[in-house]
């Protein structure tokens, strides 16, 4: 059989790097998509490092844009099969829904939802004609539990949540499994360079809140995990005949969603603001 292709968006830092790495390092030829080439620098020189130059095909790709998705349609016909797809490509928008723009919401959903759905439904027909494939979808906790200041976040994991499991529903029959990775807090640029902030005015009643979210989201830096673990996993869901629908992973968060489903939402409530209440400004 032909060496498997993968496709990953949102490649030039982060888990795609890192999963672009260990999916040629397993023997997959790799499509890495991302949005400007020219910041396939680190990709390329990771790539290096093992010799797996061979096994990695650059491509630009604009998960919002139309005619980016039509150009990776028009390749994906010369190519003419696919076997696993994961949907990295997002960013964090946050900031207090009284004080965010309408449009920053509608932004959010374009990339972390709708991104996703373009990107996914260019694939469908290949691995439905196939009768295989896996459709692997970075979710987060945040698509399980939600936190104030990050709306515009945690409502597109949330969608995206729902959105998996109906697809997960209609392609089983076709032998093509669909499947969410719930990562917590790891080290890549999220929380930094991938987080877009409406931030708080100092005279702002929402201030000294935001300030308290910032500081909380510092203060658990040191112990953010090793997104290689997120990389790993994908590779094992890869390989699994049968994968589960949900992979939460990361320092804590297996209790924390469940301690969200056990305890009533007063209680959870009253947890959640006392935590934030305690961080220091």
């Amino acid at each position: 059989m032909a060496q498997p292709i993968a496709i990953i968006t949102g490649t030039s830092s982060g888990f795609g790097l890192l999963t672009t790495i260990a999916l040629a390092r397993s023997g997959y030829q790799v499509i890495a998509t991302m949005r400007t080439i020219e910041k396939a620098a680190n990709l390329l020189e990771e790539a290096k490092k093992y010799n797996l130059e061979s096994n990695i095909t650059l491509h630009e790709l604009d998960v919002t844009s139309e005619a980016s998705i039509e150009n990776l349609n028009s390749f994906l016909e010369t190519i003419g099969r696919v076997d696993v797809l994961v949907n990295n490509a997002g960013y964090a928008a946050g900031g207090f829904v009284e004080e965010l723009p309408l449009e920053e919401y509608r932004k959010q959903f374009e990339t972390n939802v709708f991104g996703v759905i373009a990107v996914t439904k260019t694939v469908l027909p290949y691995m439905r004609k196939q009768g295989r494939g896996k459709i692997i979808n970075l979710s987060s906790i945040s698509g399980k539990v939600a936190f104030p200041g990050l709306s515009p976040y945690c409502a597109s994991k949330h969608a995206l949540e729902g959105w998996s499991e109906s697809l997960r529903l209609e392609m089983k029959p076709f032998g093509v499994d669909v499947v969410l990775i719930e990562p917590g807090s790891f080290k890549t640029n999220i929380w930094s360079t991938g987080r877009q902030v409406t931030a708080s005015q100092e005279k702002s009643p929402y201030y000294e809140h935001m300030q308290k979210l910032e500081n909380y989201i510092l203060s658990g830096e040191s112990g953010f995990g090793d997104p290689n673990a997120v990389a790993q996993k994908i590779i094992e869901i890869a390989k699994i005949a049968k994968p589960d629908l949900r992979y939460p992973i990361g320092k804590g968060v297996k209790m924390t969603i469940r301690l969200k489903n056990l305890l009533p939402w007063k209680q959870w409530e009253a947890m959640v603001l006392k935590t934030l209440n305690k961080t220091k400004n």
